[in-house]
């Protein structure tokens, strides 16, 4: 069945989450280090697909490999291709052991450590210390753990679609902006860091998607901070197998994890009653990071259940968004002109002045109109099509008339004494692949910068060194 994406529940079973690409380029030593953790191998193994799932759990608990000619014989014609996949992937990901090509079977260390996960075996500390309970001070509430994260969540979110249009939101730190910036989210114009076409798309994302997509850039970052990327993953590892509502000791934390806690406060993944406390507690979002279930409390955030639609835009360009929420606000004023503000309702128009304004912040026609569809109010969703033809088209057409003319720095060449000698130059800047626009008529064309020197130094040779 067709999702809101586009593909279907299939295709959605079979998706790589974003972090396995960025796990199977590791080496083989850095993610052996990696499942020497319980936790590690847990959490890796909720991102894996079905079908990897089924085998991991197949040969989870044999003392001895199996022939791998014994398991293909196990598998149907259609489903072949799949199995072929999902021993690819697992071997990618080195949970296979060396052979698998003849026995298949797991690696000595994910299997050891994978069997502690699950049995709660050994004496291994990755699931985090559980702190002891302080007489003068309650652990913070699941409801406050909530409103802390969304609330940081949402600043960031907030600054992304405010900063450059005059408004001034609340800043998030220097990390989360330099992070931001090598993200291609936002980008500096005019001495103001402004949001990017990327950084729109990425609104559009589920808050999940959005985090990973964060925390893998931050993974990028980790070797030039001089950081151990191992324990980098580790600790994410460690956060998404804690209790919500419970407080950690940091004491069994690394000194790359202690200040992992900074950062990743900053985003609203953890709580801490302050910066040099002992003790900390894991967000909805740090407990949600390799479930499936919804890291923020709340589907009014922008990237939320796409059920919860609150847009209606009607033939004549009006816009109704049944919003209190200042986030979803602040996104529609990058492409409506707002007109009208209520508790619970914002009323605009699409216009070719704010289409223009969203064009120029480098918004394309087509993410606009993806937004107004991820985010389409129930009622417009028994609409066929969803939105008004006349409107997408018309959103197309002011982003033809804004392309329609393209600059392009280069040299213009007429004046030449003859026919035949324009011809003769034309003929070898086109054997450069130079010329960018002719006219026979008037004797001229236009070249690009790159091939002005050679095209000068043929007309001097031609002309005797007098020029042309």
């Amino acid at each position: 069945m067709p999702t809101a994406d586009g593909t279907t529940d299939d295709q959605q079973e079979h998706r790589l989450h974003a972090l396995l690409p960025f796990l199977q380029t590791q080496s083989q030593t850095s993610l052996t280090r990696l499942y020497q953790r319980p936790s590690s191998c847990l959490s890796i193994f909720r991102l894996l697909g079905a079908v990897e799932r089924q085998l991991v759990m197949n040969l989870l608990w044999l003392d001895l490999p199996i022939q791998t000619s014994t398991m293909s014989s196990w598998v149907t014609r259609e489903g072949k291709a799949l199995f072929d996949d999902a021993l690819a992937s697992l071997a990618r990901l080195h949970f296979l052991s060396n052979n698998s090509a003849i026995k298949l079977g797991l690696s000595t260390t994910f299997k050891t450590s994978m069997r502690h996960a699950i049995t709660g075996g050994g004496t291994s500390v990755s699931f985090g210390v559980p702190a002891e309970p302080d007489e003068n001070r309650s652990a913070p509430s699941i409801d406050a753990l909530d409103a802390y994260a969304l609330e940081r969540w949402e600043t960031v979110l907030h600054y992304m679609v405010s900063s450059g249009t005059g408004q001034t939101p609340i800043k998030p730190s220097q990390g989360v902006l330099f992070l931001l910036q090598r993200s291609g989210l936002m980008a500096m114009n005019q001495g103001q860091l402004q949001i990017t076409s990327s950084g729109f798309q990425f609104l559009l994302h589920t808050p999940h998607s959005q985090l990973w997509e964060l925390l893998l850039q931050y993974l990028q970052m980790v070797e030039e901070r001089q950081m151990d990327l191992v324990e980098v993953l580790s600790f994410l590892f460690m956060l998404s197998t804690m209790e919500l509502g419970r407080e950690y000791s940091i004491e069994s934390l690394s000194d790359t994890q202690r200040a992992m806690l900074e950062d990743l406060r900053d985003y609203g993944l953890m709580w801490q009653r302050r910066a040099s406390s002992r003790r900390f507690s894991p967000t909805r979002l740090a407990t949600t990071l390799t479930s499936s279930l919804p890291p923020l409390p709340t589907a009014t955030s922008t990237g939320g259940a796409k059920d919860q639609g609150f847009i209606v835009l009607e033939t004549n360009y009006r816009l109704y968004a049944y919003t209190d929420n200042p986030l979803q606000t602040a996104v529609l004023n990058l492409f409506v002109t707002v007109k009208w503000r209520f508790p619970n309702l914002v009323v605009g128009a699409i216009t070719r002045e704010s289409v223009r304004k969203a064009l120029l912040n480098g918004i394309t026609a087509d993410q606009i109109i993806s937004y107004l569809t991820t985010y389409a109010h129930p009622q417009m969703r028994k609409n066929r099509p969803l939105l008004p033809v006349t409107v997408q088209d018309q959103i197309r057409l002011w982003e033809l008339e804004r392309n329609r003319i393209k600059t392009q720095e280069g040299f213009l060449y007429t004046a030449f004494a003859s026919q035949a000698d324009y011809e003769y130059v034309l003929n070898y800047a086109r054997q450069l692949d130079v010329v960018l626009w002719e006219n026979a008529a008037k004797r001229c064309f236009f070249g690009s910068v790159e091939g002005h020197t050679n095209i000068r130094g043929f007309i001097e040779r031609r002309t005797g060194g007098s020029g042309g």
